[in-house]
């Protein structure tokens, strides 16, 4: 869910709509749509599609073994 709120706030930082995004990323507006109202689990290929022209793109960080992590 963070991931998403991070995504619509990148979005609109760039001043950017949802069809702006659209057109740039090659993901259709209504998809979009869907990510950003949580209505849809996105494909991993969708993020990346979406975030990089946003500037981001996703990583993967081992898991804190303190606990606090998990």
């Amino acid at each position: 869910m963070a991931l998403i709120g991070k995504m619509v706030e990148a979005r609109e930082e760039k001043g950017l709509s949802q069809r702006e995004l659209a057109e740039i990323s090659g993901v259709k507006q209504p998809a979009i749509a869907r990510l950003e109202s949580m209505k849809a689990t996105p494909q991993i290929d969708t993020l990346f599609k979406v975030l990089h022209p946003l500037g981001y793109t996703i990583e993967i960080v081992p898991l804190r073994h303190d606990g606090a992590g998990v």
